[in-house]
């Protein structure tokens, strides 16, 4: 057992035992109270200490019946204290409890007020226990007894003052960790939103366009199944080769959300615009004519940018064949010095070129467009989708460098 351990396991056992609770304030109240009648009563060898008739023994602790008070009102009950303190000096008594009695009030003031306004109460209070002293010992200024009174009453306001700070740390530690607390559970919840955008996204293009290739093409091979069987069985290949590739995908998704259990594991190959061919192959074989021109080097896309670039083109061409008219498509793919340019414009509905008949939605549910604005944003790219001459055009900007990307 290592030694991190040992302290940790203490540090969480502290933390699940809950704070004692607080004695009620008639305890302490009740304390006090006899502490300032034995102060005041026990025999003491001066008789400057002793009060020497009943009227001397109710000023000495006529202190201790207003105390409780001083949680409510803490200026006045000091107040009170040093006139009944200076009252006792004057009837010649210099009482111990008396003084004890100012020091717990000037304790209580400092204890429930700022730092200045204990600053200026004590000077006070100290310049007036000292003043309130001099009868009692005849105007000897050096007494001894004098200082050690004016010492309790200046330790007091240290110490409230003390107790005062203490719980203000404290409450602001608590609200520090509240306020962490706080912010860590909204990180959490930001990073589960962020992770399922993920997921709905990836499973979307792993999924969306093979289903759309599957739909169509078996559409083809029904219709096709007496008149054409050669066109049906290519269809029904296609069809086949689809449905391998959904499972495929499928599968390199879930092996990459496994990848945090797996430590070591590599991510699955994701397309890019190597495989520009593949991706055109099963549209042109569902009946979608796809001109595609490319200018500038498609070698100089790699890594994420490629990827991205797969997929806007994946998504860009499904809405196309599936919401489409003309069952045709404009592809170009334009590598400039910075970025990546993309365009993929197809008739649709009423649009000049349209074929008889058609009608198709061409934003669909804006599932999968969403998905692409997120997939070019994570690159810093741009992407915009909307009618345009020759119909709906769907284009995306994606820089080449990571520079240009951070």
């Amino acid at each position: 057992m290592t030694g991190d351990d040992t302290e940790g396991r203490a540090r969480t056992a502290d933390a699940a035992v809950p704070p004692a609770p607080a004695a009620p304030g008639w305890v302490g109240d009740a304390v006090a109270a006899a502490l300032i009648v034995l102060v005041a009563l026990v025999p003491l060898p001066a008789h400057e200490y002793q009060p020497g008739t009943w009227w001397e023994v109710l000023l000495v602790i006529s202190p201790a019946a207003v105390l409780p008070l001083r949680r409510r009102w803490p200026l006045p009950v000091l107040a009170v204290t040093l006139a009944l303190f200076g009252a006792a000096s004057f009837a010649g008594v210099l009482s111990p409890g008396a003084s004890l009695a100012s020091a717990i009030a000037m304790f209580g003031v400092a204890n429930r007020s700022t730092r200045r306004t204990t600053t200026i109460t004590g000077a006070v209070a100290v310049v007036v226990v000292f003043l309130l002293c001099l009868p009692a010992v005849l105007g000897s200024v050096l007494d001894p007894r004098v200082f050690q009174f004016v010492l309790a009453v200046a330790f007091a306001a240290a110490a409230g003052d003390g107790a005062r700070s203490r719980r203000a740390y404290v409450a602001a530690i608590t609200e520090r960790a509240e306020r962490a607390e706080r912010t860590r559970e909204a990180e959490a919840r930001r990073r589960v939103t962020e992770e399922r955008l993920r997921i709905a996204r990836d499973l979307h293009d792993a999924v969306a366009h093979q289903i759309a290739v599957i739909s169509l093409n078996a559409g083809v091979a029904s219709s096709a199944l007496d008149a054409h069987p050669e066109r049906t069985r290519q269809a029904l290949g296609t069809v086949r080769q689809a449905a391998r590739t959904v499972l495929a995908e499928i599968g390199d998704l879930l092996a990459m959300l496994r990848a945090d259990e797996a430590p070591g594991s590599v991510d699955a190959p994701q397309p890019g615009l190597d495989q520009l061919d593949q991706l055109l192959a099963p549209f042109a074989s569902a009946g979608l004519e796809v001109r595609l021109r490319t200018e500038g080097d498609l070698d100089r896309v790699s890594g994420a940018t490629g990827i991205v670039a797969y997929r806007v083109l994946q998504e860009a061409l499904t809405n196309a064949h599936k919401h489409g008219a003309g069952h045709r498509a404009h592809v170009l793919v334009e590598v400039g010095p910075d970025a990546l340019h993309l365009s993929v414009v197809n008739p649709v509905p009423g649009a000049s070129g349209s074929g008889p008949g058609d009608e198709a939605d061409p934003l669909g549910s804006g599932v999968g467009l969403i998905g692409l604005r997120e997939r070019v944003a994570s690159v810093r790219g741009t992407a915009t989708a909307g009618t345009a001459p020759g119909g709906w055009r769907v284009a995306a900007t994606i820089p080449l460098s990571k520079e240009a990307r951070a």
